[in-house]
């Protein structure tokens, strides 16, 4: 039988690295590539990149991304990134016949004040949370250019939302990481200095849902396998925790007895995230494994071994 040859995008990156481990350790033939060598921003490039992989399938993990602070910095930068290179990928695919196209999208496509929670239809019904606004609008946009793709080309496409993603391999940079290890890094440095008290943006009081990396992979390769539509899908667990309740629980786990304070002066992002799941269950037949306090072992104790 001749295996899939599956293409993924933002191969360097850490749901990119973890995907591309996942899939090799089960039937396909998998390419990996970052921006180092393949600027997707160019269109001829991504051209020539399907011409000499010929995959059948492309999952397009690509992206700008960062945290609060580096979606405040970086606007016009996220939101133009992010929408050449779907949008190159995207017609690409369409001209090179590709079998199936994977876009994952982002939580942050949302309006701000969803209702709790978030239910696909509502994608369209208002503005993004402001922090970042132009990485969801552009990744929004993606979404709805693999639908009217396939109304117009019938190109075979799946658009997946997963939640804020975290696991083993994530990057750990204050700058641009996201929630999970930017909080393992703040409580390990300040262990490391031997302080006693942490401060953290916001209020505490957000909540957030969280996804164990290979539980979305579990989910994407799903989504090569099965006719889902070009519809977006949330991918999450469909459990929220607030940023407070999280801290406490790094922290615990960490080692860490000092105070935690919150610095309100710090924008907090979106009130609320959590998502309906129901979709992912009907057309995918997935559901999350990893529980939060398992994840966080896990990834604690990886970061932790890195650092000897």
């Amino acid at each position: 039988m001749v295996k899939k040859k599956v293409l993924v995008t933002g191969g360097t990156g850490f749901l990119g690295k973890t995907l591309t481990r996942y899939l090799n350790g089960l039937d396909y033939e998998v390419f990996s590539i970052g921006s180092r060598y393949w600027d997707l921003r160019n269109q001829n490039l991504c051209d020539t990149l399907l011409s000499q992989v010929e995959p059948d399938v492309i999952v397009h993990a690509a992206g700008s991304v960062g945290g609060i602070g580096a979606n405040q910095e970086n606007p016009g930068k996220f939101m133009y990134e992010n929408m050449i290179m779907g949008a190159n990928m995207i017609e690409a695919s369409r001209s090179h016949k590709i079998d199936k196209f994977v876009l994952l999208g982002t939580v942050c496509a949302y309006p701000k004040h969803t209702p709790v929670p978030f239910c696909e239809s509502e994608l369209w019904n208002g503005y993004p949370e402001e922090t970042n606004a132009p990485y969801g609008i552009a990744k929004k946009a993606l979404m709805k250019l693999v639908e009217v793709y396939h109304e117009q080309y019938e190109m075979n496409g799946a658009c997946l939302i997963p939640v804020n993603m975290y696991g083993p391999c994530d990057h750990f940079n204050l700058t641009n990481s996201h929630v999970i290890p930017a909080l393992i890094l703040k409580f390990y440095n300040a262990m490391k200095k031997r302080e006693q008290k942490v401060t953290l943006w916001g209020t505490g009081t957000v909540s957030r849902e969280f996804l164990y990396a290979s539980d979305c992979c579990e989910a994407i390769e799903l989504a090569i396998q099965k006719d889902v539509g070009p519809e977006p899908i949330n991918v999450g667990t469909g459990k929220e925790i607030t940023i407070a309740n999280l801290a406490a629980e790094i922290a615990d786990q960490m080692g860490f007895s000092g105070e935690i304070v919150y610095d309100s002066s710090r924008p907090d992002g979106q009130p609320r995230r959590c998502l309906d799941i129901e979709r992912a269950k009907d057309r995918l037949g997935f559901e999350a494994k990893t529980d939060l306090q398992t994840g966080l072992k896990q990834t604690i104790e990886w970061f932790l071994g890195e650092q000897k």
